[in-house]
């Protein structure tokens, strides 16, 4: 019975963090970037694992024009950003 508490538990948590990140990217400081990143989260997000939320995570941290400016191919992301998540960001199509 313990184990499957554990299991619950952890499942909550990736679920309130997937909440939470998906909060912080509606809410980026800039509408622009509220509506880029925040449309990402809500149709990307619930199929990311741990690994995914970091990175997503980590991406969440740098400044909006930075990350405006990697999704509009003005500049290229940071290696250390390099992953399946920031493929899948830069190749979102946010107009539909």
């Amino acid at each position: 019975m313990t184990g499957n508490r554990s299991q619950v538990d952890t499942q909550e948590t990736v679920e309130n963090w997937r909440k939470r990140l998906t909060f912080r990217a509606w809410h980026r400081g800039t509408r622009e970037m509220d509506l880029l990143m925040g449309s990402f989260a809500e149709q990307y997000i619930n199929r990311f694992e741990a690994e995914d939320l970091t990175v997503f995570e980590e991406i969440l941290m740098n400044n909006d024009p930075d990350v405006y400016d990697w999704i509009s191919a003005r500049k290229k992301a940071p290696q250390e950003l390099d992953s399946p998540v920031l493929d899948l960001l830069l190749s979102h199509s946010f107009a539909k």
